[in-house]
């Protein structure tokens, strides 16, 4: 885009490495939006949030933007994603409006 900025970001070892996560927990309050990353494996007998991401609504819907635009061109070059049939679950989330895993 023509008015996009270039900058240089660091990425420290120890963040490059990653983390897996298979489930995501989604809130929301009227300025922030978070998001628990957690991983459910097998015996083990609850998830565990390995990273939480705390974002302004703003910030959120740019990462929803960018990740719709990458998920299109991912499916352009190697095909449709499924999801096999597996049901969106939705549950309230303490004091914070609501949320949504994935």
């Amino acid at each position: 885009m023509a008015n996009e900025k270039e900058f240089s970001i660091e990425l420290k070892q120890d963040v490059a490495k990653g983390s897996y996560s298979n489930l995501a927990i989604i809130t929301h309050s009227h300025s922030e939006f978070i998001i628990d990353f957690a991983t459910m494996l097998p015996g083990l007998p609850k998830p565990e949030v390995g990273n939480r991401i705390i974002m302004t609504p703003e910030h959120a819907k740019r990462l929803y933007m960018a990740l719709q635009d990458n998920l299109n061109k991912y499916e352009s070059q190697f095909g449709q994603i499924s999801l096999g049939g597996e049901p969106k679950a939705t549950f309230p989330m303490g004091g914070f409006g609501g949320g949504a895993k994935s």
